[in-house]
């Protein structure tokens, strides 16, 4: 009787510390949201189009997200304002359409996400594209647990098949919890596998319809994701992707996406604030910089240079405006935000020509501030205004100079 005593209680003590074990190596993964939190999310995208088996076009394309934490309610949801924008530098077989990133279309969306990661939003709004995802048990899980949960895609065929709300298309995904590892900062970050796979047919409506063949019929594909999830944050460190998506139209035309994407989420600092217009307007006035001017607007702070000068017939810097580019440089160098590099010109020749010259402005400034390290083109964009945002007359030669400009954003969206 003493034995079986001593056996059962071994049982239970080895029971106890199994559990104990078991219960340190089990964890709540879940979304945490605070108010007034802002971060950044930028994907990368290497993409290849085919078109009925053929080639189309290979695509880089670059996502930006900036998102802000309105609100949080009770039960711990958070209500975000995000912006989205994407660029695109696209190449066919026979080369390279563009080099860097230009500032593309921008989408607003607003949206509700609970803790284990539900979205919650209006058909208005065509961004995010992937919802629902990562999306997480009610309960505990350790490494090797699995689930599943249910997503869906939503994407904009405005353009393409004239669909005016975002075309949705379900999954169920299948999740893996593979365990923890330390990146170089120390922080514990969790290995999650997420997989799913596509197929939905289209509802066969309005036959009669001309344009109906141009509709999508069948769409299929996987997405195969590895997410890297901050738990202590409640929020994705970064994440890759391998993604194959098809998309056949009741003429029986077939459109081909596949590829992958590589992601990374960063806090997002305010940089438009008293004590950062004061540092960086009293740095510029030191620096005797002349036709350069600091400016707030709703991106963040701007710093303004005004009559910028080129080599005759090129888009080449002149010595002396790459000495000021590069004074300023150092300036930019204090902050971690995106920049945006906008071009502008005097109202002079064809709007084709003011916009393309607009265009180059931006971009040679860009590219010498890649040069001098100031940040990964990545996080460098650009765009052209042209002669449409004039800040003098154009009536006179004073007034274009002031016109001919480049301006620099620290972006605080």
């Amino acid at each position: 009787m003493k034995k079986s005593f001593l056996f059962i209680l071994f049982c239970i003590f080895t029971f106890s510390a199994f559990s104990q074990t078991e219960n340190q190596n089990s964890k709540m993964l879940k979304f945490k949201f605070h108010k007034n939190d802002k971060s950044r999310i930028l994907s990368t995208v290497n993409e290849d189009v085919y078109l009925n088996g053929i080639l189309n076009h290979k695509s880089v394309i670059l996502n930006r997200i900036s998102s802000e934490v309105t609100d949080v309610l009770p039960d711990g949801s958070g209500t975000c304002s995000a912006i989205f924008m994407t660029s695109e530098s696209a190449t066919t077989r026979n080369g390279i359409f563009a080099e860097n990133y230009t500032w593309g279309e921008e989408y607003k969306s607003i949206f509700t996400r609970d803790t284990t990661g539900k979205y919650s939003i209006d058909d208005i709004y065509f961004m995010p594209t992937v919802r629902d995802v990562p999306k997480f048990p009610d309960y505990p899980v350790k490494p090797g647990d699995t689930w599943q949960a249910e997503g869906h895609e939503a994407h904009d065929m405005r353009r393409t098949f004239n669909i005016q709300k975002p075309f949705k298309v379900p999954f169920v995904a299948d999740y893996e919890y593979l365990g923890d590892t330390t990146d170089e900062n120390g922080r514990i970050l969790s290995k999650i596998s997420i997989f799913y796979k596509l197929y939905f047919e289209s509802p066969m409506q309005n036959l009669n319809n001309q344009n109906y063949g141009n509709l999508p019929h069948i769409t299929k594909g996987y997405s195969n994701q590895t997410v890297f999830w901050d738990n202590e944050r409640g929020s994705i460190d970064h994440y890759s992707e391998e993604f194959r998506i098809m998309i056949e139209t009741f003429f029986g035309d077939q459109i081909l996406f596949t590829g992958t994407a590589h992601a990374e989420v960063t806090d997002f600092e305010r940089v438009n604030t008293k004590e950062n217009r004061e540092k960086i307007s009293e740095t510029l006035n030191n620096l005797g910089l002349k036709n350069v001017e600091l400016k707030e607007n709703e991106k963040g702070l701007t710093i303004s240079i005004e009559n910028i000068q080129f080599l005759p017939d090129s888009s080449e810097l002149i010595p002396a405006e790459k000495e000021k580019l590069a004074r300023i440089a150092e300036i930019l160098k204090g902050f971690e935000n995106d920049l945006l590099i906008t071009g502008h010109c005097a109202n002079r020749g064809t709007l084709r020509n003011q916009q393309l010259i607009s265009e180059q402005r931006a971009s040679s400034v860009a590219h010498y501030l890649s040069e001098l390290k100031v940040r990964e083109p990545k996080c460098i964009f650009t765009q052209g205004k042209g002669a449409s945002e004039p800040v003098a007359s154009n009536a006179t030669e004073a007034g274009r100079a002031r016109n001919r400009r480049v301006e620099i954003t620290i972006m605080d969206e």
